[in-house]
């Protein structure tokens, strides 16, 4: 059996990557290790020249990797896609997401925010600037620290609203979903998986990027709060 397959990811794919891993290693007998930081410190490491079997992040991270050379040429596949949503502690009164309208009016009686690095807290700030609110709470605004997910913040009542990935939401105590942002405002973050340059089993990576992308992997996705891309 080949050595150990390595793969560096982003926090938002964590949980579906634990399961599939395992999954996959219990059919196959390849171990797989895969570590799981913030997408910015992965793609970054990455390019400092780490060796990775694959790399998981936000596809358009991805492309980048790829266009300066570091994916294996053909080897970006999708993975998941993950809509965002809100976080409220534990027995909180619940916002009204109902509603463009209702989502903004939640924002500003908040009396804190909490967003991430990445696609999704990119959004949220967008959101701010549309609706000429950024200014109005840029005080109450509390990005989580690369790794840290959002919904650990808001479990420790460090803020109020919380907004990630729904998946980030899922495994966390002492928080609840108080549901997904409204459609006319939602953000779905696709994510892909590919073969690093410097794989030292590109062979083995393709297999379980194969894997990964395959109808088996779908209802796992699922349980994690995302969609099979």
């Amino acid at each position: 059996m080949a050595a150990t397959l390595t793969g560096i990811s982003s926090m938002a794919t964590r949980q579906i990557l634990a399961e599939l891993s395992d999954a996959y290693t219990k059919r196959t007998g390849q171990a797989v290790a895969i570590e799981s930081v913030g997408g910015v410190d992965a793609a970054t490491r990455v390019r400092a020249g780490e060796a990775f079997d694959i790399v998981v992040l936000a596809d358009g991270a991805m492309k980048q990797l790829e266009a300066d050379g570091f994916l294996q040429p053909g080897s970006r596949v999708g993975l998941a896609k993950s809509a965002m949503a809100v976080a409220i502690r534990a027995q909180a009164a619940r916002p009204d997401l109902t509603s463009e309208a209702s989502l903004k009016t939640a924002v500003l009686a908040a009396r804190s925010i909490g967003y991430s690095t990445g696609p999704s807290g990119n959004h949220i700030l967008g959101l701010l600037k549309k609706w000429n609110i950024d200014q109005a709470v840029a005080e109450r605004l509390v990005k989580a620290p690369p790794g840290i997910p959002v919904g650990t913040l808001v479990a420790r009542g460090d803020v109020e609203l919380g907004f990630q990935q729904l998946s980030e939401f899922l495994e966390v105590p002492g928080i609840e979903v108080a549901g997904p942002l409204p459609p006319e405002v939602q953000s779905v973050t696709l994510f892909a998986c590919g073969v690093c340059s410097k794989a030292a089993n590109a062979a083995a990576a393709r297999d379980f990027i194969g894997y990964l992308a395959s109808t088996e992997a779908e209802a796992p996705k699922r349980r994690q709060g995302m969609e099979p891309a």
